[in-house]
């Protein structure tokens, strides 16, 4: 009798876990939601068409007005680069001043330094 009754104890054990999906399977992970479809993007308007900039210009009249808009600015160049010229030759001569300032400053200081301390500790003895 016991052995029937373990027998039919493991039976209602075992028909409990199949009928019960608790025990029966295990538990999987959460569905993820599918994502909501995203506006659609905006599109770019169409760019308008590149016009010439000098519609009415045939190409002789434009390479003369590039010739002479050529010609300008080489003259503005020269005078630049005369400017520059001048403006290098004052720097030179600011230099040589600012030295000339220097070597008078540093004289004048040393005839101050022997006017106050050559008299004061003379190597003479006055008796």
């Amino acid at each position: 009798m016991k052995k029937v009754f373990a027998f039919g104890v493991t039976i209602v054990v075992i028909f409990s876990i199949f009928i019960n999906p608790a025990f029966s399977q295990e538990p999987g992970p959460p569905e993820i939601p599918e994502p909501s479809p995203g506006p659609d993007p905006i599109k770019a308007p169409d760019p308008d068409p590149i016009q010439e900039p000098f519609p009415e210009e045939s190409d002789s009249k434009k390479i003369q007005r590039l010739t002479e808009e050529n010609n300008e600015l080489k003259e503005q160049n020269l005078k630049l680069q005369v400017q520059i010229n001048e403006l290098n030759k004052i720097i030179e001569n600011l230099q040589s001043i600012t030295l000339e300032q220097i070597k008078v400053i540093m004289e004048l200081v040393n005839q101050l330094n022997e006017a106050l301390f050559g008299k004061l500790f003379s190597p003479e003895i006055k008796f």
